[in-house]
């Protein structure tokens, strides 16, 4: 092999074409180191970037159950108020004689006696004002069912608070039942009731107004 001498080497490095070629090495090694960084770099933004998506979706989800049960929520509080108002035309008495009368026509149907009946209004209500009922009822233990079974199952809204025997005597039987139902505010301030005393629910001697 041919020994470069020291004057050759002096000349090789001074020659333009050893530079140009150091030059082009040169700029090929930057962009190798670039490209690898720009590589490392665009992976880890990937990678970030994925997770931040996958997150984002994770909480998406978990809003979306969380806000599942409002979803249709106006359409439920129209139909609710619908049902209400439909329950109110139809089993909430119109007025205080309205309630008299109905009791009168089960009794004579069911083939009880009605005595001391005593009307009383609690305090009055937003929507409802309950009125309160103290009555004794006669007759035989068929015709008491029948009656009571009336009361749970007539169009008018009764709710039997108590019902309590007071006597017996032969095949009649004597019981005090007390019940509730409701009317409007407006029926209830117009129809001359006393307020019960204490617990509308609960009252056991309410002042009210004997029916007939």
């Amino acid at each position: 092999m041919k020994r470069i001498s020291r004057a050759q080497w002096r000349e090789i490095l001074q020659s333009p074409v050893t530079w140009h070629v150091a030059g082009v090495v040169l700029l090929a090694i930057v962009v190798v180191v670039l490209g690898v960084r720009l590589g490392m770099d665009w992976s880890a933004t990937d990678t970030d970037s994925t997770n931040t998506l996958a997150s984002k979706q994770m909480e998406l989800k978990a809003l979306e159950m969380e806000t599942s049960s409002l979803r249709g929520l106006d359409k439920r509080v129209a139909k609710s108020r619908n049902e209400i108002k439909d329950f109110y035309d139809r089993r909430i008495p119109a007025n205080y004689s309205s309630i008299a009368t109905r009791l009168g026509e089960l009794a004579v149907s069911s083939g009880v006696q009605l005595s001391r009946v005593q009307y009383a209004q609690g305090p009055p209500g937003t929507d409802l004002t309950e009125i309160t009922m103290d009555a004794g009822i006669s007759g035989a233990y068929p015709q008491i069912m029948h009656f009571v079974n009336g009361l749970e199952r007539d169009p008018n809204f009764f709710v039997i608070r108590a019902l309590a025997l007071t006597g017996q005597q032969g095949g009649l039987v004597n019981l005090r039942l007390r019940m509730s139902t409701w009317l409007r505010p407006a029926a209830a301030a117009s129809s001359g009731l006393p307020e019960a005393k204490g617990d509308a629910g609960n009252a056991t001697e309410p002042a009210g107004r004997e029916g007939k």
